[in-house]
């Protein structure tokens, strides 16, 4: 059985509140992380709320990088799903984490989609 996918899922306590509030830098450190990754970005969109917040996701060609943020609570959720074995979602966390200057990390890692590959077929 093989995984298709990983999806992480990043809570991200005790961030810097005025970066979880600058929807430009959210943007810009989502976009890094996917280079950071290695993924292929087909679009993104954010969205900066009032009074305060940003949500956003990058669309990638191997599935999505999103965010959402309370900067009154110092707190962001984010989620980065992969396909393929050549990835590194990982080392896209990492990069979140530290542009975030979160002090209170926390990564839970899924592997999604176990299914029955036929033999001579890959998963990236």
């Amino acid at each position: 059985m093989n995984a298709l996918g990983t999806h992480l899922l990043l809570e991200l306590k005790g961030c810097n509140r005025q970066l979880l509030d600058d929807l430009p830098y959210i943007q810009e450190s989502l976009l890094r992380a996917a280079e950071v990754a290695g993924v292929r970005v087909l679009g993104h969109t954010f969205h900066k709320f009032s009074p305060h917040g940003v949500t956003g996701i990058v669309a990638i060609a191997e599935s999505h990088i999103s965010i959402h943020t309370w900067p009154e609570f110092e707190y962001a959720s984010v989620d980065i799903f992969t396909c393929g074995d050549h990835l590194h979602p990982m080392e896209a966390a990492q990069s979140i984490i530290q542009r975030l200057e979160s002090r209170e990390p926390s990564i839970m890692e899924i592997r999604r989609g176990f299914v029955s590959l036929p033999l001579g077929v890959s998963r990236g």
